[in-house]
């Protein structure tokens, strides 16, 4: 396997707008590709480093949604149970409605927020962390905004639509966070921590950096378009709590940490070490495309053509549709500084992608990432 055609593209994207960017291929198992070019810090022009740690932002949502899963295999939860058996402010929720003439009414909720729509992104919520609920308990919990109060005043926020009738990109994992607390008993960044991390052997990824580890944070970037450069933007906007485990957007990782969970998943749920997180029924579920004839319009970003929704991750479903070089059933997701994730059971494929620029360039990047790494197999 000659992976030149990747070396090239790094190059090409770190001379452009990106930073900098990093690539790690493992195939059965093995690291057959590992390559970095640019600057971790441009102002400095300090090259990127070895085990830098960066914003995974919703690349967060696929440990969320296998940790949501495992209770599933536990009998604990089900995809078809009501949101509000476990979360009960969630019980008589109202949707917003528009007249024809533009005037605003509130309705009740036909059906009930299921589990599943939590996976699927189909509960009806928006991802506007400005909301007058959730600022409030912002101010109220001084800062903090625990993961259970988070939830709590989500619910408080008129639906957008009546549950199950549209895919929206929300904040569905985030309360999935919540439910994992209340279901586990645990926090949810220390069930993470217990039963898919550490088990793992990943020393690197966490909502929440120890001393040591903020060493190696590096600085993240917006590119500027009047300035034409990359400009300095740190913090994550999405954390709006100190103590918010943002199951949507939170964690935080290196390459190399990340790759050992999504190698698992391309394992199908279990490392080359013989930790099992999920089951391979778990995995086939998750990678099967969830839209139906209701929600498929609403996914229609185009860089995900001939991609389907699945229990939180995009799931190929047609060749003609994407032109990706990659098989039907290769899944994964994105981050918003640019992330990627290439999940590819049957062939024995995983790759973690990496940079930290927020406008990320994801609809240039990503997909020709994806074919030049499927070309050099």
């Amino acid at each position: 396997m000659d992976f030149t055609p990747v070396a090239s593209l790094i190059d090409r994207l770190t001379s452009w707008r990106v930073p900098w960017a990093e690539v790690l291929v493992m195939h059965h198992n093995e690291i057959v590709f590992q390559y970095r070019n640019g600057f971790e810090n441009v102002e400095e022009k300090t090259p990127i480093r070895d085990n830098a740690i960066f914003n995974l932002y919703s690349m967060t949502k696929i440990m969320t949604c296998v940790a949501a899963l495992q209770l599933v295999e536990k009998g604990d939860i089900l995809l078809l149970d009501p949101l509000s058996q476990y979360l009960p402010e969630f019980a008589e929720m109202q949707v917003k409605k528009t007249l024809p003439n533009g005037e605003v009414y509130y309705e009740k909720a036909a059906r009930p927020i299921t589990v599943r729509d939590l996976f699927t992104m189909t509960a009806g919520f928006s991802y506007d962390i400005n909301a007058p609920s959730i600022q409030e308990a912002v101010e109220r919990t001084n800062g903090t905004l625990p993961t259970r109060e988070f939830a709590r005043a989500l619910a408080k926020e008129p639906l957008m639509f009546e549950p199950g009738t549209h895919w929206n990109y929300s904040m569905c994992h985030d309360v999935l966070g919540a439910l994992i607390e209340v279901v586990s008993g645990k926090r949810f960044g220390t069930y993470l921590q217990d039963e898919i991390i550490k088990p793992l052997g990943m020393n690197d990824t966490t909502f929440d950096l120890n001393e040591k580890q903020q060493t190696r944070l590096i600085p993240q970037y917006l590119f500027d378009e009047q300035q034409d450069k990359a400009v300095r933007m740190d913090g994550n906007g999405f954390r709006i709590g100190t103590e918010l485990d943002s199951g949507g957007a939170g964690l935080l990782s290196t390459v190399t940490d990340y790759a050992k969970f999504l190698n698992a998943l391309t394992g199908y749920g279990t490392s080359p070490e013989g930790v099992r997180i999920l089951s391979r029924a778990s995995v086939e579920l998750m990678r099967t495309d969830h839209l139906n004839d209701m929600t498929r319009p609403d996914f229609s970003w185009d860089h995900m053509y001939g991609y389907g929704y699945g229990l939180g991750v995009r799931t190929h479903i047609s060749k003609a549709g994407s032109g990706s070089l990659s098989p039907i059933g290769e899944f994964g997701w994105a981050g918003a500084a640019g992330c990627m994730a290439i999940i590819d059971p049957d062939s024995g494929l995983t790759v973690m992608y990496a940079q930290h620029l927020l406008n990320s360039q994801e609809h240039y990047v990503h997909r020709r990432l994806r074919n030049a790494v499927y070309s050099c197999l």
